[in-house]
């Protein structure tokens, strides 16, 4: 089958302990394996050698980028994860450089991505109820999708040539959260694309 790397980009808060995402995580380890997928997984928030990191985004056929979306964005330590690992994939090993050259400086921005074989897929937690998306009398997203929210970080992975499979997204984790509903939503997701 594939390789499998799963970034848990949860950020503890004294209100959140991410147990929600460490569940989801458990969730796609056991979903993927009995699919005979292999899988590796990394707490951003945790220590980490940036140098295996980069070799993990090698090693990966597909990445799945678990988080909670904090202020409409990736958790701080996941986005430092993202400036230290990626930043170091920049001579090759995930992009070499942006793309452009000497000859045509002004075009060809972001195609230098080293990933093209490898797909990726966000799976995030909101405290938004579904119902503030796609919706333009709901005011603080005015008619915007969770893709559209989340485009810098797919314009992240487009970076590296990769592929985005089907966002999956928990909606009103805090308020009103339907968790086995979203558990079960979620394998059905993994089944569907992995």
């Amino acid at each position: 089958m594939s390789n499998i790397l799963i970034l848990n980009g949860h950020q503890p808060y004294p209100f959140s302990k991410g147990e929600l995402n460490r569940t989801l995580v458990n969730t796609a380890v056991d979903v993927l394996i009995e699919k005979g997928h292999t899988v590796r997984t990394v707490e951003t928030a945790n220590d980490y050698d940036v140098q295996e990191q980069v070799a993990n985004h090698q090693w990966a056929d597909s990445i799945i980028l678990q988080m909670p979306v904090n202020w409409m964005t990736v958790p701080w330590s996941l986005k430092k994860y993202m400036d230290d690992v990626y930043t170091a994939g920049m001579g090759g090993e995930l992009c070499s450089g942006d793309g452009r050259n000497s000859d045509s400086p002004t075009s060809g921005y972001g195609t230098g991505g080293s990933l093209p074989d490898t797909s990726y897929m966000l799976s995030l937690t909101f405290n938004a109820p579904k119902q503030a998306f796609d919706n333009p009398t709901e005011y603080l997203f005015e008619g915007r999708g969770v893709d559209d929210v989340m485009l810098p970080i797919h314009m992240n992975f487009r970076f590296f040539a990769m592929k985005a499979l089907p966002t999956f997204s928990c909606f009103d984790v805090m308020k009103n959260p339907q968790i086995e509903q979203d558990l079960e939503s979620f394998k059905a997701h993994l089944n569907a694309h992995y």
